[in-house]
């Protein structure tokens, strides 16, 4: 009998471009998650189960090895503090861009730069990379609001179409990194359950081939 392998799933945008695409892989809940306030579901194989988790806690789930496998945006990964996970696959959905921003045609002042982002520890490494002087603010949201009334020069955040941006008077200015979600694996369980896990992630990669390809 195979051994119970749980994979958590972050919500929000990335649920659903991940549902579809574990569906081209055979791994379909039994429920219709979004009519669902469960947080737990067993799927068309026994041995499976899904959990929905918020994004950022997805590597906390998989890092302590209460859950096998992650699905979590390259954001998310990159701030979170783990050691004990693979990133194996690039799932290639819900891309986006990791980006500094500005008020638009603003020159940036001749001091220590004010950054507000949610992105602390990849912020701040990337303004170390680059060898600028910065002060980074930890702000929740709204992260628009920074430069527009005084707070920070720039903000560091993920941008998408970049409309939200040219609404508030900002404008894009320097890539950090290029997003997309990525499926990691606790370490201790890549190693203990290999014969349950290959399969599975085998199934993922065809079905990340197969939308690719079209």
């Amino acid at each position: 009998m195979s051994r119970t392998l749980t994979i958590a799933l972050s919500k929000g945008r990335i649920l659903g471009e991940t549902l579809p695409l574990l569906e081209k892989a055979n791994i379909v809940p039994v429920e219709d998650i979004s009519k669902s306030r469960k947080l737990i579901f067993d799927t068309n194989h026994e041995h499976i189960k899904l959990v929905i988790l918020r994004a950022t806690d997805v590597p906390t789930y998989v890092d302590h090895g209460v859950a096998d496998f992650g699905v979590a945006g390259k954001d998310v990964l990159m701030e979170a503090s783990t050691k004990n996970l693979y990133e194996l696959l690039d799932l290639k959905i819900a891309k986006c861009r990791l980006m500094t921003a500005g008020v638009v045609g603003q020159p940036l002042p001749n001091r220590r730069l004010k950054v507000a982002s949610k992105f602390i520890k990849t912020a701040k490494a990337y303004f170390a990379e680059q060898g600028i002087q910065a002060d980074v603010i930890k702000l929740y949201g709204a992260m628009e609001l920074a430069p527009i009334m005084g707070l920070a020069d720039l903000i560091v955040d993920i941008v998408d179409t970049g409309n939200t941006l040219k609404a508030n008077g900002l404008e894009a200015r320097e890539l950090i990194a290029p997003i997309s979600t990525r499926l990691v694996v606790n370490k201790a369980a890549y190693k203990t359950k290999y014969s349950e896990i290959e399969p599975i992630l085998e199934m993922i990669r065809r079905a990340v081939e197969d939308s690719e390809g079209k």
